[in-house]
């Protein structure tokens, strides 16, 4: 009887620690399965930011932002064709809206840092263009629906530059526009102007009687909003992305 318990207890210490084995396995196998997930959660998270954090630095730029970069070829060539393909706006225009007030603006006007005063004098010499840089940058920005990084690819800027650059510059231009006569929008103002502009769309168009203007729409790319009401206004389903739309009336002589 003695052999016998003693095999029966000989018996359950095996099938106890054989049991204590199976739970440290499946422990063991847990504790790998938590830690893979983890670093599988990393991974993905990393993939997801990815599509962010597309930018280019110095080292991949070229140095001179001043040099010879894209931007400093189109802007010497003063090509009408050119100017309008790249910024909308032929040589004369953008020469125009340069004198008419951006450009001392934009010499005369610090550019706001959190970490500097607002009062200080603007250092133009630490500054990687200049004015007229500056408004080709913007319009190149205005013109097309390019990512940042070609604009720094253009102009050889880093990612805060061109962002700093265009928020300063954007305050600017529309300043600057505000007081041009010539960048408003204006109704005709006689009814002998709206049958000057009907006459010259019936020479072109005849069955087009009582015309006097065509309509252009433009969306203009802009950031997410944190309000829920605006974020949902300026969300264009068919283009995925968030736009401002804005509809242009020219008359038959090309005037807006």
């Amino acid at each position: 009887m003695d052999l016998d318990v003693f095999a029966s207890h000989q018996q359950l210490a095996d099938i106890e620690e054989d049991e204590l084995d199976e739970e440290h396995r499946l422990a063991g196998a847990t504790t790998a399965i938590i830690v893979l997930g983890a670093i599988e959660a990393r991974r993905l998270r990393a993939e997801r930011r990815k599509p962010s954090r597309l930018y280019l630095c110095r080292p991949q730029l070229l140095r001179n932002p001043r040099g010879a970069t894209a931007w400093q070829v189109l802007y010497r060539t003063r090509n009408d064709r050119a100017y309008i393909t790249t910024m909308g706006f032929d040589v004369t225009t953008f020469d125009t809206i340069l004198e008419a007030g951006f450009g001392q603006h934009w010499n005369n006007t610090p550019i706001p840092r959190p970490d500097a005063s607002k009062r200080g004098k603007a250092r133009l010499g630490g500054r990687s263009l200049d004015a007229a840089g500056a408004l080709g940058l913007l319009l190149h920005y205005l013109n097309s629906t390019m990512r940042k990084i070609s604009l720094q690819q253009i102009f050889a800027l880093i990612p805060t530059t061109v962002s700093r650059y265009i928020t300063f510059g954007l305050e600017i231009l529309l300043g600057v526009l505000r007081q041009m006569p010539s960048a408003s929008i204006q109704w005709p103002g006689h009814r002998d102007k709206f049958q000057e502009y009907n006459d010259l769309i019936v020479a072109r168009h005849p069955r087009l009687t009582g015309a006097f203007s065509s309509i252009d729409g433009l969306n203009l790319m802009c950031q997410t909003s944190a309000d829920e009401e605006i974020e949902n206004a300026t969300y264009n389903g068919w283009l995925c992305e968030h736009f401002i739309g804005s509809v242009l009336v020219f008359s038959p002589k090309g005037k807006s």
